[in-house]
């Protein structure tokens, strides 16, 4: 599978490795009076969709950034592929 990284072009997929769903940017506030449900249910419940997901890769053997990839997980197709950076700043995680 090839992954075609923003910065530095196509890719194989095995310089990455692979971390999950992408929702693990949105961590839970650790002040909210459920955060100790919230972090249980962050650390240990997952979906297991079939179909397009959008998930955490990092790449381990190249410039060790981490990417939001969009991806099919029945044809394995990609549609899209982030800096998880900008997908943080998107959703106001980073300044």
């Amino acid at each position: 599978m090839i992954i075609n990284h923003p910065l530095l072009g196509p890719r194989d997929s095995e310089e990455f490795v692979y971390l999950g769903s992408a929702e693990l940017i949105n961590r839970p506030d650790w002040q909210n009076e459920t955060a100790p449900e919230d972090f249980h249910n962050y650390q240990y419940i997952r979906e297991n969709i079939a179909g397009e997901n959008r998930e955490l890769w990092y790449h381990e053997q190249g410039d060790q950034s981490w990417l939001v990839v969009t991806r099919n997980t029945l044809t394995h197709e990609i549609s899209k592929v982030e800096l998880a950076t900008e997908v943080a700043k998107k959703m106001g995680r980073t300044k």
